[in-house]
């Protein structure tokens, strides 16, 4: 997560509805004609279910109001939006409340390709989709109520587990790389990228290797780990997090550009 941003977060009025101009339906309605065609091809049926079931309006920016009355009866989840930024501490308590924190602002056409932080498109277009499936919903709760265990220093162990399974990890869908990230199936370029490119790795999916990963924001990932199956997620809801990030925490961070 970004320490910074241009860009100025959207107020709701009293109703909780916010006011968008032409302007930004239309980035919108570009993005999601842009990405359409690509989740088709490069994304996991997981996700392109969840796009279906939220049914999103293609030529205007959703409310979060509509998208939390579709997602609740499915998953309990909800959609707010907050500031551009929000520290880590408020992010994963949301998470633990089953309330996804939406930035409210939509990117520029400046950013159109690629945008640092995340923006009202990828928080719709790229996350909620995940949270209509009970695996990445309960993935993502479980996550937050882990921070609420642990000190503050520890927050940046927990968010890379985030960050690879749930912005940026892959699926083997029947011996074929499908993204499955809200940051790859939001992103232009990296999408492709994650699926077609032979330039990065692509790992087994390991709790204690992703918790030693460190990784940048400002690049298109040179590792992404895939998934062979969803109730994999579930597994790790399972397990003993706080004792797997002691674990991680013992054996150190790998060096920039590490591969094992």
């Amino acid at each position: 997560m970004p320490k910074q941003t241009n860009y100025i977060a959207k107020v709701a009025d009293n109703t909780g509805f916010i006011g968008y101009s032409d302007a930004e339906h239309g980035v919108w309605s570009d993005l999601f004609k842009q990405q359409q065609a690509c989740v088709e091809r490069y994304s996991a049926d997981v996700y392109l279910d969840g796009l279906t079931k939220l049914a999103m309006p293609s030529e205007r920016i959703p409310q979060c109001a509509e998208i939390s009355h579709l997602l609740q009866p499915l998953t309990g989840w909800r959609v707010a939006p907050v500031p551009a930024l929000i520290s880590f501490g408020r992010f994963f308590d949301t998470l633990a409340e089953k309330s996804f924190p939406a930035a409210s602002f939509i990117r520029s056409r400046a950013d159109f390709d690629y945008i640092k932080e995340p923006d009202i498109s990828h928080e719709i277009f790229g996350h909620t989709p995940l949270l209509t499936d009970p695996s990445f919903a309960r993935f993502s709760e479980t996550i937050g109520k882990i921070e609420q265990q642990v000190a503050p220093a520890d927050y940046s162990w927990l968010i890379r587990l985030y960050w690879f399974t749930i912005e940026f990890g892959l699926l083997n869908q029947n011996g074929v790389y499908k993204a499955l990230g809200s940051g790859l199936n939001s992103s232009p370029t990296e999408l492709i990228y994650s699926v077609d490119s032979p330039e990065p790795e692509r790992r087994e999916f390991n709790v204690i290797d992703i918790l030693r990963r460190p990784y940048r924001i400002d690049i298109h990932q040179p590792i992404y780990y895939v998934i062979d199956n969803i109730e994999d997620l579930l597994q790790v809801t399972e397990r003993d997090l706080l004792s797997e990030i002691k674990k991680a925490q013992s054996l150190g961070l790998y060096d920039a550009g590490q591969s094992a």
